[in-house]
């Protein structure tokens, strides 16, 4: 997904009263360390982001249901920041009734950043980290180098080429999906 340069400077409580106002209904905003930042996304980042949200669901899907996922417009609260995850994901375990806030306060358990031409890495890296710190699993998929990199708590980061398969680890445990599957022709 792309993200905008910064918009302008505020609290996070002046950030959770702006989104709401009417003018930004249909604006994708994100709070990332005391920034506004609109997202966007481009048509095949979009569609990578879709496979990925679909291949997951399938999972579900076949065992157990035990997770929900949620799109580019579902939202987290991380370590007092906002996050729209193009790919997100929380353990029924954890929240056992479909969320309604427009924040979820839970953290994650998966994030899936899809890396768009236009997104700032700082912003990209300072949402990962932070998810990481809260204790979720962050996979960053870069359509340009079609790599995914993963990043879970107490662990190396590990980069997977084309040539690679990405599991679920202890999130989603035998899922896998072949990084190539991620990027289509």
């Amino acid at each position: 997904m792309v993200a905008t340069p910064q918009i302008r400077q505020m609290t996070v409580e002046e950030f959770d009263q702006y989104v709401l106002l009417p003018e930004n209904k249909d604006r994708r905003l994100e709070y990332i360390a005391g920034r506004i930042v609109e997202v966007v996304s481009n048509s095949y980042c979009s569609i990578v982001a879709g496979l990925i949200n679909r291949r997951v669901g399938r999972y579900l899907d076949d065992h157990g249901d035990f997770a929900w996922v949620t799109v580019p417009d579902g939202g987290f609260k991380v370590l007092g920041d906002r996050y729209m995850p193009d790919v997100g994901l929380i353990l029924k375990s954890k929240y056992p009734k479909a969320p309604h806030e427009t924040w979820i306060s839970l953290p994650l358990d998966l994030a899936v950043e899809v890396i768009s031409p236009t997104d700032e890495e700082h912003d990209v890296r300072a949402k990962a980290f932070n998810s990481v710190r809260a204790g979720a699993v962050v996979w960053i998929v870069d359509p340009d180098k079609r790599v995914v990199q993963i990043l879970a708590p107490d662990t190396a980061p590990r980069t997977l080429t084309v040539n690679d398969t990405l599991d679920g680890g202890t999130v989603l445990p035998g899922f896998t999906l072949s990084v190539k599957d991620i990027f289509p022709e």
